[in-house]
Order: C-alpha cells, then structure tokens, then sequence
C-alpha cells in the first residue's frame, strides 16, 4: 500500500527512481481498484459506468510518472515507453525492461 500511496504523493515527479517493487506494487493495487470499480459497474448497471472512465483519467499521469520514473532505475531513457505501441512484441520488451534490477549512475546493476 505504501508504494501505491507513493505514486499518487510523486504523481509529477518524473526526475527520480522507482525500484521494481514499487512500480510493480503500484502496478497491482492499480488493477485491484479497477477490477472493484468494474465489478461495482457490473452491479449497477450503466448509471456509474462513468467511474472506470474518470479513474482511468485520474491514474494516467501518476502512471506515467512512475513508469518514466522506472525505466531511470532500470538504466533505460524514458522514451522506451514508446516500446507499448509496437503490438505485442513491443509490450514483451517494455515489461522486460521494467522487471529489469535497478542500476546506479554508473551503470553496474545495485544489489
């Protein structure tokens, strides 16, 4: 829960790392509101169908942010997130990336 309340607290900070646990934790809690959100749309019907589309607004910059954030740990410029509009090849390689050790400003990968 820690890392999710993270990456809503650095929502714009796209200067400084995040480790693969925190990216991946964030990642989780993600899915778990949207999976609730859906299942709440599901129960009610239409009238708060609206409640998927305004979450997935809302997490768009924080998700951003922590995924640019990322691929600095992992050693990566932030434009290899680019790698998610190449179809399915492209979304291997961009969460290979992601699951990649975290690595200093010198290059040798942190323990």
């Amino acid at each position: 829960m820690k890392e999710y309340l993270n990456m809503w607290k650095n929502y714009v900070n796209f200067k400084d790392r995040t480790t693969v646990r925190g990216y991946w934790m964030a990642f989780l809690f993600n899915v778990i509101v949207s999976l609730i959100l859906g299942v709440i749309v599901g129960i009610a019907g239409t009238q708060l169908s609206f409640l998927s589309g305004l979450y997935a607004l809302a997490i768009f910059l924080p998700g951003l942010a922590i995924a640019i954030r990322r691929l600095r740990d992992a050693g990566k410029a932030w434009t290899n997130i680019f790698w998610v509009l190449v179809p399915l090849a492209g979304v291997i390689i961009y969460i290979v990336i992601l699951c990649k050790p975290s690595v200093a400003d010198d290059g040798v990968p942190v323990v």
